[in-house]
């Protein structure tokens, strides 16, 4: 067991998934910061490190003494960013733009300890397929697309839409596991140390 108590400030199932990989015991909270705040200024990798940093320290006054662990990831394309689509046409005009072309994934993941703050980012290149508009809406039927940029899933299914992707898979779930492993070891936490046995 850890000596101390790590919140994974975030309401995702995958990222919970994600990190239960791992017996590293902790704990979700939903952080205060309204995401709607942050402003993108054509740095791509800027602004996931900042909204994941803003989610931790707004986190903070509920849990003091915790270790605070928390991510934002985004889809960027042609300097355009791609957030959680509001309802079904934004999340159909995400994919129709992106059909066919090479887009971006990227993923900040910040530690804050009662004394420090650590930050760590991954992109991933991600290419769909050529989407014809009825694959795009039985995709959307199929799929709860609302809390995930760029109005897409990868895992199981979801990867039907993938052709070609260069870089780390959990990223584009929206925890990408070594730049977890790179921030909790700045704070001498070893994931290795967590590693769980096959079954």
């Amino acid at each position: 067991m850890t000596k101390f108590p790590l919140i994974l400030g975030s309401q995702s199932a995958r990222r919970k998934e994600i990190l239960s990989y791992f017996s590293l015991p902790f704990q979700q909270a939903v952080s205060p910061y309204d995401e709607k705040n942050a402003v993108f200024d054509s740095d791509p990798e800027e602004f996931v490190r900042e909204v994941a940093l803003q989610k931790a320290v707004h986190l903070a006054p509920q849990f003091p003494k915790a270790f605070i662990f928390t991510a934002d990831t985004i889809v960027h394309y042609d300097s355009k960013l791609y957030l959680k689509p509001e309802n079904e046409e934004v999340a159909f005009r995400m994919l129709h733009e992106l059909r066919g072309k090479w887009h971006e994934v990227w993923t900040g993941v910040c530690l804050k300890t009662p004394d420090h703050i650590f930050v760590e980012t991954e992109r991933t290149r991600v290419q769909f397929h050529d989407l014809t508009e009825k694959q795009i809406r039985t995709y959307h039927e199929a799929f709860y697309f609302r809390d995930k940029a760029g109005g897409y899933a990868i895992q199981e299914a979801g990867s039907i839409i993938v052709n070609k992707m260069e870089g780390c898979f959990y990223n584009v779930m929206g925890l990408p596991i070594n730049a977890t492993r790179k921030v909790l070891q700045k704070a001498s936490i070893d994931l290795w140390d967590y590693l769980k046995k096959s079954s």
